[in-house]
Protein backbone atom coordinates (compact mmCIF):
# COMPACT_ATOMS: atom_id res chain seq x y z
CA UNK A 1 0.00 0.00 0.00
CA UNK A 2 0.83 3.57 -0.32
CA UNK A 3 -1.20 6.83 1.29
CA UNK A 4 -1.09 9.74 0.16
CA UNK A 5 -2.20 13.66 1.80
CA UNK A 6 -2.49 16.93 -0.03
CA UNK A 7 -3.36 20.65 1.58
CA UNK A 8 -3.65 24.01 0.33
CA UNK A 9 -4.08 27.09 2.74
CA UNK A 10 -4.36 30.43 2.60
CA UNK A 11 -1.08 30.62 4.62
CA UNK A 12 2.07 28.84 4.64
CA UNK A 13 0.42 25.13 4.59
CA UNK A 14 4.18 22.89 4.99
CA UNK A 15 3.55 21.92 8.75
CA UNK A 16 0.53 20.87 7.93
CA UNK A 17 1.69 18.69 5.01
CA UNK A 18 4.77 17.39 6.90
CA UNK A 19 2.41 16.12 9.75
CA UNK A 20 -0.46 15.20 7.73
CA UNK A 21 2.19 12.78 5.22
CA UNK A 22 3.61 11.62 8.30
CA UNK A 23 0.05 9.81 9.74
CA UNK A 24 0.54 7.92 6.85
CA UNK A 25 3.61 6.03 7.59
CA UNK A 26 2.09 2.51 8.48
CA UNK A 27 1.33 2.48 4.73
CA UNK A 28 4.49 2.36 3.71
CA UNK A 29 8.58 2.42 4.26
CA UNK A 30 10.09 2.24 1.10
CA UNK A 31 9.64 6.30 -0.19
CA UNK A 32 8.80 9.31 1.25
CA UNK A 33 8.21 12.45 -0.66
CA UNK A 34 6.90 16.10 -0.82
CA UNK A 35 5.87 18.50 -3.21
CA UNK A 36 5.12 22.21 -2.38
CA UNK A 37 3.90 25.08 -4.92
CA UNK A 38 5.20 28.53 -4.07
CA UNK A 39 5.94 32.37 -5.75
CA UNK A 40 9.32 30.49 -6.97
CA UNK A 41 7.49 27.38 -8.67
CA UNK A 42 7.33 23.51 -7.12
CA UNK A 43 9.63 22.70 -4.72
CA UNK A 44 9.85 18.85 -4.60
CA UNK A 45 12.00 16.27 -2.01
CA UNK A 46 12.32 12.54 -2.16
CA UNK A 47 13.49 10.24 0.49
CA UNK A 48 14.56 6.47 1.56
CA UNK A 49 12.40 5.98 4.14
CA UNK A 50 13.40 2.15 4.38
CA UNK A 51 15.76 2.22 7.82
CA UNK A 52 14.79 5.82 9.01
CA UNK A 53 11.33 6.92 10.47
CA UNK A 54 9.49 9.48 7.97
CA UNK A 55 10.10 12.45 10.44
CA UNK A 56 13.85 11.94 11.16
CA UNK A 57 14.88 12.09 6.86
CA UNK A 58 12.41 15.20 6.87
CA UNK A 59 12.26 17.62 10.00
CA UNK A 60 15.40 19.89 8.05
CA UNK A 61 13.17 20.09 4.52
CA UNK A 62 10.19 21.33 6.90
CA UNK A 63 12.19 24.14 7.89
CA UNK A 64 13.61 24.90 4.36
CA UNK A 65 10.27 24.26 1.88
CA UNK A 66 7.64 26.94 2.16
CA UNK A 67 4.06 26.94 -0.07
CA UNK A 68 0.44 27.23 0.27
CA UNK A 69 -0.10 24.02 -1.27
CA UNK A 70 1.20 20.67 -1.44
CA UNK A 71 1.30 17.16 -1.34
CA UNK A 72 3.16 14.15 0.28
CA UNK A 73 3.32 10.50 -0.26
CA UNK A 74 4.10 7.81 1.93
CA UNK A 75 5.29 4.95 -0.79
CA UNK A 76 6.28 1.63 -0.86
CA UNK A 77 7.67 1.14 -4.10
CA UNK A 78 8.71 4.42 -6.47
CA UNK A 79 9.98 7.54 -5.97
CA UNK A 80 6.72 10.28 -6.16
CA UNK A 81 6.34 12.69 -5.84
CA UNK A 82 7.04 13.71 -9.49
CA UNK A 83 7.43 16.95 -11.55
CA UNK A 84 5.56 16.71 -14.75
CA UNK A 85 6.36 19.22 -18.03
CA UNK A 86 3.11 18.96 -20.31
CA UNK A 87 0.88 20.66 -22.57
CA UNK A 88 -1.59 21.17 -19.68
CA UNK A 89 1.26 23.10 -17.48
CA UNK A 90 3.78 21.64 -15.40
CA UNK A 91 2.37 19.80 -12.33
CA UNK A 92 3.41 17.28 -9.37
CA UNK A 93 2.11 13.75 -9.00
CA UNK A 94 1.34 11.07 -6.13
CA UNK A 95 -0.77 7.83 -6.87
CA UNK A 96 -1.87 4.97 -4.88
CA UNK A 97 -2.70 1.68 -5.71
CA UNK A 98 -1.46 -0.74 -8.80
CA UNK A 99 -1.48 -0.49 -12.54
CA UNK A 100 -1.91 -4.30 -13.38
CA UNK A 101 -1.23 -3.23 -16.71
CA UNK A 102 2.05 -1.23 -16.58
CA UNK A 103 3.82 -3.31 -19.18
CA UNK A 104 0.62 -2.70 -21.74
CA UNK A 105 0.41 0.64 -21.29
CA UNK A 106 4.10 1.14 -21.51
CA UNK A 107 4.18 -0.44 -24.91
CA UNK A 108 1.38 1.75 -26.46
CA UNK A 109 3.22 4.54 -25.50
CA UNK A 110 6.17 3.91 -26.98
CA UNK A 111 4.22 2.79 -30.03
CA UNK A 112 3.60 6.90 -30.73
CA UNK A 113 7.88 7.21 -30.32
CA UNK A 114 7.39 10.60 -29.08
CA UNK A 115 7.48 8.77 -25.45
CA UNK A 116 10.09 8.01 -22.99
CA UNK A 117 10.54 6.60 -19.50
CA UNK A 118 13.06 6.81 -16.37
CA UNK A 119 13.80 3.55 -15.37
CA UNK A 120 14.46 2.55 -11.92
CA UNK A 121 16.24 0.33 -10.14
CA UNK A 122 15.76 -3.76 -11.66
CA UNK A 123 14.22 -2.47 -14.79
CA UNK A 124 11.13 -1.32 -13.79
CA UNK A 125 9.37 1.52 -14.81
CA UNK A 126 7.77 3.92 -12.54
CA UNK A 127 3.96 3.41 -12.55
CA UNK A 128 3.44 6.93 -11.72
CA UNK A 129 5.20 8.13 -14.43
CA UNK A 130 3.20 5.89 -17.10
CA UNK A 131 0.06 7.21 -15.24
CA UNK A 132 1.09 11.19 -15.73
CA UNK A 133 2.18 10.07 -19.55
CA UNK A 134 -1.56 8.93 -19.64
CA UNK A 135 -3.13 11.93 -18.17
CA UNK A 136 -0.94 14.30 -20.57
CA UNK A 137 -2.18 12.42 -23.49
CA UNK A 138 -6.10 14.52 -23.36
CA UNK A 139 -6.42 18.38 -23.39
CA UNK A 140 -7.49 18.46 -19.68
CA UNK A 141 -6.39 17.47 -16.69
CA UNK A 142 -10.46 16.48 -16.14
CA UNK A 143 -10.09 14.62 -19.06
CA UNK A 144 -6.60 12.90 -18.72
CA UNK A 145 -7.45 11.97 -15.77
CA UNK A 146 -10.67 10.17 -16.41
CA UNK A 147 -8.68 8.45 -19.34
CA UNK A 148 -5.84 7.44 -17.52
CA UNK A 149 -8.97 5.63 -14.86
CA UNK A 150 -10.27 3.91 -17.85
CA UNK A 151 -7.15 2.34 -19.22
CA UNK A 152 -5.82 1.40 -16.13
CA UNK A 153 -6.25 -2.48 -14.52
CA UNK A 154 -5.90 -2.82 -10.83
CA UNK A 155 -6.50 1.00 -9.39
CA UNK A 156 -5.13 3.81 -9.08
CA UNK A 157 -6.29 7.24 -6.75
CA UNK A 158 -3.99 10.30 -7.37
CA UNK A 159 -3.41 14.03 -6.37
CA UNK A 160 -1.78 16.38 -8.93
CA UNK A 161 -0.45 20.03 -7.41
CA UNK A 162 -1.19 22.43 -10.20
CA UNK A 163 -1.51 26.14 -9.99
CA UNK A 164 -5.16 25.72 -10.19
CA UNK A 165 -5.08 23.87 -7.15
CA UNK A 166 -4.84 20.14 -6.20
CA UNK A 167 -6.86 17.96 -8.63
CA UNK A 168 -8.15 14.78 -6.26
CA UNK A 169 -9.22 11.59 -7.77
CA UNK A 170 -10.73 8.74 -6.36
CA UNK A 171 -10.07 4.89 -8.06
CA UNK A 172 -12.74 3.89 -10.74
CA UNK A 173 -14.00 1.06 -8.12
CA UNK A 174 -13.20 3.53 -4.92
CA UNK A 175 -10.71 0.49 -3.72
CA UNK A 176 -8.79 2.99 -1.42
CA UNK A 177 -10.13 6.14 -0.21
CA UNK A 178 -10.15 10.06 -0.59
CA UNK A 179 -11.36 12.01 2.05
CA UNK A 180 -11.68 15.68 2.52
CA UNK A 181 -11.29 18.06 5.64
CA UNK A 182 -11.93 21.58 6.07
CA UNK A 183 -9.48 23.69 8.39
CA UNK A 184 -10.18 27.55 9.09
CA UNK A 185 -7.26 28.48 6.79
CA UNK A 186 -7.92 25.82 3.58
CA UNK A 187 -8.62 22.93 3.21
CA UNK A 188 -6.71 18.95 3.29
CA UNK A 189 -6.91 15.63 1.50
CA UNK A 190 -6.55 12.51 3.08
CA UNK A 191 -6.56 8.36 2.53
CA UNK A 192 -6.38 8.15 6.41
CA UNK A 193 -8.70 10.52 8.39
CA UNK A 194 -6.52 10.26 11.08
CA UNK A 195 -4.55 12.90 9.79
CA UNK A 196 -7.02 15.35 10.58
CA UNK A 197 -8.10 15.52 14.35
CA UNK A 198 -4.69 17.20 15.40
CA UNK A 199 -4.67 19.22 12.50
CA UNK A 200 -7.30 20.67 12.71
CA UNK A 201 -9.31 19.62 10.22
CA UNK A 202 -12.76 18.21 9.85
CA UNK A 203 -14.32 15.30 7.00
CA UNK A 204 -16.74 17.54 4.57
CA UNK A 205 -16.54 15.12 1.61
CA UNK A 206 -15.73 11.54 0.61
CA UNK A 207 -15.08 11.26 -3.30
CA UNK A 208 -16.99 8.02 -4.50
CA UNK A 209 -15.83 6.16 -6.86
CA UNK A 210 -14.12 7.83 -9.89
CA UNK A 211 -14.60 10.58 -8.87
CA UNK A 212 -12.42 13.79 -9.31
CA UNK A 213 -12.38 17.27 -7.39
CA UNK A 214 -10.16 20.15 -7.72
CA UNK A 215 -9.60 21.50 -4.50
CA UNK A 216 -8.71 24.97 -3.65
CA UNK A 217 -8.04 26.98 -0.25
CA UNK A 218 -11.71 28.05 -0.41
CA UNK A 219 -13.20 24.91 -1.31
CA UNK A 220 -14.05 22.23 -3.66
CA UNK A 221 -15.23 21.49 -7.14
CA UNK A 222 -16.29 18.06 -8.48
CA UNK A 223 -15.05 17.82 -11.64
CA UNK A 224 -16.57 14.34 -12.94
CA UNK A 225 -19.62 12.76 -10.46
CA UNK A 226 -18.52 9.36 -8.45
CA UNK A 227 -19.62 6.13 -9.97
CA UNK A 228 -22.27 4.23 -8.50
CA UNK A 229 -20.11 1.06 -8.44
CA UNK A 230 -17.69 0.43 -4.93
CA UNK A 231 -15.24 -2.03 -4.24
CA UNK A 232 -13.53 -0.74 -1.46
CA UNK A 233 -10.58 -2.79 0.23
CA UNK A 234 -12.12 -4.66 3.35
CA UNK A 235 -8.70 -5.19 4.61
CA UNK A 236 -8.78 -1.32 5.24
CA UNK A 237 -10.82 -2.72 8.60
CA UNK A 238 -9.05 -5.74 8.94
CA UNK A 239 -5.68 -4.85 8.67
CA UNK A 240 -3.77 -1.64 7.39
CA UNK A 241 -6.17 1.35 7.67
CA UNK A 242 -5.40 2.88 11.29
CA UNK A 243 -7.50 2.93 14.04
CA UNK A 244 -8.39 6.51 14.32
CA UNK A 245 -9.76 6.51 10.74
CA UNK A 246 -13.09 6.03 9.14
CA UNK A 247 -14.04 5.09 5.51
CA UNK A 248 -17.72 5.63 3.84
CA UNK A 249 -18.69 6.62 8.03
CA UNK A 250 -17.20 3.42 9.50
CA UNK A 251 -14.57 3.67 12.13
CA UNK A 252 -11.90 0.78 12.22
CA UNK A 253 -11.72 0.41 15.88
CA UNK A 254 -15.14 -0.02 16.25
CA UNK A 255 -15.72 -2.80 13.23
CA UNK A 256 -12.34 -4.73 14.65
CA UNK A 257 -14.41 -5.12 17.94
CA UNK A 258 -17.50 -6.18 15.90
CA UNK A 259 -14.99 -8.79 14.08
CA UNK A 260 -13.82 -10.27 17.35
CA UNK A 261 -17.26 -9.84 19.00
CA UNK A 262 -18.52 -12.94 15.77
CA UNK A 263 -15.83 -14.75 16.50
CA UNK A 264 -16.33 -15.01 20.16
CA UNK A 265 -20.00 -15.51 19.44
CA UNK A 266 -18.83 -18.50 17.30
CA UNK A 267 -16.51 -20.10 19.74
CA UNK A 268 -16.58 -22.28 22.83
CA UNK A 269 -13.19 -22.91 23.80
CA UNK A 270 -12.25 -22.88 27.37
CA UNK A 271 -9.00 -20.87 27.66
CA UNK A 272 -7.42 -18.59 30.62
CA UNK A 273 -7.17 -15.50 28.52
CA UNK A 274 -7.17 -13.35 25.63
CA UNK A 275 -4.75 -11.53 23.72
CA UNK A 276 -4.31 -9.60 20.47
CA UNK A 277 -1.26 -9.93 18.16
CA UNK A 278 -0.04 -6.02 18.14
CA UNK A 279 -1.33 -3.86 16.65
CA UNK A 280 -3.90 -4.59 14.55
CA UNK A 281 -4.73 -7.93 16.03
CA UNK A 282 -5.86 -6.13 19.72
CA UNK A 283 -8.62 -4.30 18.84
CA UNK A 284 -10.21 -7.88 17.44
CA UNK A 285 -9.03 -9.45 20.97
CA UNK A 286 -10.83 -6.84 23.01
CA UNK A 287 -14.39 -7.75 21.10
CA UNK A 288 -13.54 -11.04 21.66
CA UNK A 289 -12.82 -10.68 25.25
CA UNK A 290 -15.66 -8.78 26.36
CA UNK A 291 -17.84 -10.84 24.35
CA UNK A 292 -16.68 -13.89 25.96
CA UNK A 293 -16.17 -12.59 29.61
CA UNK A 294 -12.46 -14.00 29.39
CA UNK A 295 -9.89 -11.60 30.89
CA UNK A 296 -7.74 -9.74 27.94
CA UNK A 297 -3.72 -9.74 28.96
CA UNK A 298 -0.71 -8.72 26.90
CA UNK A 299 1.66 -12.05 26.86
CA UNK A 300 3.90 -10.05 24.75
CA UNK A 301 4.24 -6.57 23.76
CA UNK A 302 5.41 -5.16 20.06
CA UNK A 303 8.72 -2.89 20.18
CA UNK A 304 7.34 0.29 18.52
CA UNK A 305 10.38 2.57 18.01
CA UNK A 306 12.04 1.58 15.40
CA UNK A 307 10.11 -1.76 13.58
CA UNK A 308 8.01 -1.73 11.02
CA UNK A 309 4.76 -3.66 9.78
CA UNK A 310 6.53 -6.74 9.20
CA UNK A 311 4.00 -7.41 5.69
CA UNK A 312 6.09 -4.57 3.85
CA UNK A 313 9.89 -6.24 3.18
CA UNK A 314 10.15 -7.95 -0.12
CA UNK A 315 12.84 -10.52 0.99
CA UNK A 316 11.09 -13.09 3.18
CA UNK A 317 14.08 -13.36 5.33
CA UNK A 318 14.06 -9.44 6.21
CA UNK A 319 10.34 -9.50 6.88
CA UNK A 320 10.63 -13.20 9.16
CA UNK A 321 13.47 -10.75 11.43
CA UNK A 322 11.09 -8.12 12.10
CA UNK A 323 8.33 -10.17 12.98
CA UNK A 324 10.87 -11.74 15.47
CA UNK A 325 12.83 -8.99 16.79
CA UNK A 326 9.45 -6.58 17.25
CA UNK A 327 7.61 -8.76 19.84
CA UNK A 328 8.88 -9.47 22.96
CA UNK A 329 7.17 -12.38 25.29
CA UNK A 330 6.73 -11.79 28.77
CA UNK A 331 7.24 -14.99 31.03
CA UNK A 332 5.10 -13.79 33.87
CA UNK A 333 2.20 -13.71 31.83
CA UNK A 334 2.85 -16.73 29.63
CA UNK A 335 4.12 -19.97 32.06
CA UNK A 336 1.13 -22.32 32.26
CA UNK A 337 -1.16 -20.66 30.55
CA UNK A 338 -4.46 -21.83 27.74
CA UNK A 339 -3.89 -19.05 25.63
CA UNK A 340 -6.41 -17.72 22.78
CA UNK A 341 -4.70 -14.88 20.44
CA UNK A 342 -6.84 -12.97 17.68
CA UNK A 343 -5.30 -11.57 14.70
CA UNK A 344 -5.97 -9.78 11.36
CA UNK A 345 -5.06 -12.49 9.30
CA UNK A 346 -2.42 -15.70 8.55
CA UNK A 347 -0.64 -14.85 5.11
CA UNK A 348 2.14 -17.25 4.79
CA UNK A 349 2.00 -18.36 8.55
CA UNK A 350 5.67 -18.16 9.20
CA UNK A 351 6.32 -15.61 11.57
CA UNK A 352 3.36 -16.88 13.71
CA UNK A 353 5.11 -20.24 13.91
CA UNK A 354 8.21 -18.46 15.32
CA UNK A 355 6.02 -16.19 17.90
CA UNK A 356 4.09 -18.78 19.12
CA UNK A 357 7.20 -21.34 19.76
CA UNK A 358 8.71 -18.30 21.85
CA UNK A 359 5.28 -18.42 24.18
CA UNK A 360 5.40 -22.58 24.35
CA UNK A 361 9.17 -21.97 25.47
CA UNK A 362 8.28 -19.86 28.00
CA UNK A 363 5.80 -22.71 29.39
CA UNK A 364 2.22 -21.83 27.28
CA UNK A 365 -0.06 -24.76 27.68
CA UNK A 366 -2.15 -24.27 24.83
CA UNK A 367 -2.48 -21.76 22.39
CA UNK A 368 -5.53 -21.12 20.40
CA UNK A 369 -5.87 -18.71 17.27
CA UNK A 370 -8.54 -16.93 16.03
CA UNK A 371 -8.35 -14.74 12.72
CA UNK A 372 -10.33 -12.12 11.75
CA UNK A 373 -11.24 -12.74 8.44
CA UNK A 374 -11.58 -16.27 6.48
CA UNK A 375 -8.55 -18.07 5.15
CA UNK A 376 -6.76 -15.95 2.19
CA UNK A 377 -6.46 -17.84 -1.19
CA UNK A 378 -5.95 -15.49 -3.78
CA UNK A 379 -3.55 -12.78 -3.87
CA UNK A 380 -4.65 -9.35 -4.15
CA UNK A 381 -4.84 -7.96 -8.05
CA UNK A 382 -5.86 -4.59 -6.61
CA UNK A 383 -3.54 -3.11 -4.56
CA UNK A 384 -0.05 -3.43 -3.18
CA UNK A 385 -0.81 -4.41 0.64
CA UNK A 386 1.65 -7.02 0.35
CA UNK A 387 4.95 -7.97 -1.21
CA UNK A 388 4.75 -11.26 -1.98
CA UNK A 389 5.81 -12.58 -5.38
CA UNK A 390 3.15 -15.38 -5.63
CA UNK A 391 0.11 -16.50 -4.76
CA UNK A 392 2.03 -20.06 -4.12
CA UNK A 393 3.28 -18.06 -1.07
CA UNK A 394 -0.30 -18.02 1.24
CA UNK A 395 -0.16 -21.01 3.72
CA UNK A 396 -4.02 -22.20 2.60
CA UNK A 397 -2.05 -22.61 -1.39
CA UNK A 398 0.55 -24.78 0.30
CA UNK A 399 -1.98 -26.74 2.43
CA UNK A 400 -3.91 -27.29 -0.49
CA UNK A 401 -0.79 -28.92 -3.02
CA UNK A 402 0.24 -30.80 0.33
CA UNK A 403 -3.71 -32.34 0.16
CA UNK A 404 -3.38 -32.74 -3.29
CA UNK A 405 -0.80 -32.74 -4.58
CA UNK A 406 -1.35 -29.85 -7.24
CA UNK A 407 -4.10 -27.00 -8.19
CA UNK A 408 -7.09 -28.10 -9.67
CA UNK A 409 -9.91 -26.46 -7.97
CA UNK A 410 -10.78 -24.22 -5.35
CA UNK A 411 -14.73 -24.33 -5.42
CA UNK A 412 -14.65 -26.78 -2.12
CA UNK A 413 -12.00 -24.93 0.09
CA UNK A 414 -14.37 -21.54 0.03
CA UNK A 415 -16.83 -23.20 2.03
CA UNK A 416 -15.83 -23.65 5.93
CA UNK A 417 -18.42 -26.56 6.19
CA UNK A 418 -16.87 -28.96 3.84
CA UNK A 419 -14.13 -31.67 4.89
CA UNK A 420 -11.90 -30.65 2.51
CA UNK A 421 -11.74 -26.73 3.94
CA UNK A 422 -11.36 -28.49 7.49
CA UNK A 423 -8.36 -30.22 6.33
CA UNK A 424 -6.67 -27.38 5.08
CA UNK A 425 -7.21 -25.49 8.21
CA UNK A 426 -5.57 -28.43 10.48
CA UNK A 427 -2.56 -28.59 7.86
CA UNK A 428 -1.70 -24.93 8.47
CA UNK A 429 -2.85 -25.29 12.21
CA UNK A 430 -0.30 -28.59 12.27
CA UNK A 431 2.19 -26.56 10.49
CA UNK A 432 2.17 -23.26 12.90
CA UNK A 433 2.04 -25.96 15.74
CA UNK A 434 -1.16 -24.80 17.52
CA UNK A 435 -4.10 -26.16 19.73
CA UNK A 436 -6.48 -24.77 17.66
CA UNK A 437 -7.39 -22.68 14.70
CA UNK A 438 -10.67 -21.50 14.30
CA UNK A 439 -11.32 -18.71 11.05
CA UNK A 440 -13.74 -15.83 10.84
CA UNK A 441 -16.92 -16.73 8.49
CA UNK A 442 -16.68 -14.35 5.43
CA UNK A 443 -20.64 -12.96 6.14
CA UNK A 444 -19.75 -12.20 9.85
CA UNK A 445 -16.58 -10.17 8.62
CA UNK A 446 -19.21 -8.32 5.82
CA UNK A 447 -21.75 -7.53 9.10
CA UNK A 448 -18.79 -6.86 11.45
CA UNK A 449 -17.28 -4.24 9.04
CA UNK A 450 -20.85 -3.04 8.27
CA UNK A 451 -21.38 -2.10 4.17
CA UNK A 452 -23.13 -4.33 2.15
CA UNK A 453 -21.19 -6.76 0.74
CA UNK A 454 -21.57 -5.91 -3.37
CA UNK A 455 -20.10 -2.34 -1.62
CA UNK A 456 -16.98 -4.37 -0.26
CA UNK A 457 -13.90 -6.01 -2.57
CA UNK A 458 -13.53 -10.00 -1.16
CA UNK A 459 -11.56 -11.23 -3.62
CA UNK A 460 -8.35 -12.32 -1.39
CA UNK A 461 -10.96 -14.53 0.61
CA UNK A 462 -13.37 -15.48 -2.18
CA UNK A 463 -12.33 -14.97 -4.89
CA UNK A 464 -15.34 -12.77 -6.05
CA UNK A 465 -14.47 -10.08 -8.49
CA UNK A 466 -17.92 -8.20 -8.96
CA UNK A 467 -16.94 -6.01 -11.56
CA UNK A 468 -15.11 -7.89 -13.89
CA UNK A 469 -17.68 -10.77 -14.03
CA UNK A 470 -19.99 -10.53 -11.31
CA UNK A 471 -19.28 -14.15 -9.84
CA UNK A 472 -16.96 -15.86 -7.29
CA UNK A 473 -13.73 -17.55 -9.47
CA UNK A 474 -14.38 -21.12 -10.41
CA UNK A 475 -12.61 -24.25 -10.86
CA UNK A 476 -12.43 -23.70 -14.72
CA UNK A 477 -10.59 -20.40 -13.87
CA UNK A 478 -8.60 -21.20 -11.00
CA UNK A 479 -5.95 -22.44 -14.04
CA UNK A 480 -5.49 -19.53 -15.76
CA UNK A 481 -5.31 -17.91 -12.03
Amino acid sequence: MSGFFGVISKQDCISDLFYGTDYHCHLGTRRGGMAALNENGFDRVIHDISNTQFRSKFDSDLTRMHGNSGIGIISDFEDQPLIIGSHLGTYAIVTVGMVKNAEELTRKTFSTRTTHFTEMSGNDINPTEIVATLINGEESFEDGISSAQELIEGSCSMLLLTKKGIYVARDRSGRTPAIIGKGEQGYAVALETCAFPNLGYEVVHELGPGEIVLLTENGYEIKKQPGTEMQICSFLWIYYGYPASSYEGINVEESRYRCGEALARNDSVDVDLVAGIPDSGIAHAFGYACTAGIPYRRPFVKYTPTWARSFMPQIQEMRNLVAKMKLIPIKELTKGMRMLFCDDSIVRGTQLYSTFQKLYNYGAREIHLRPACPPLLFGCKYLNFSRSRSEMDLACRKAIVELEGKITSLDKYLDPDTQEFQAMVDIIRRKMGITSLLYQRLPDMVKAIGLPEEKLCTYCWDGCDRKACGKKVTSETVAAH
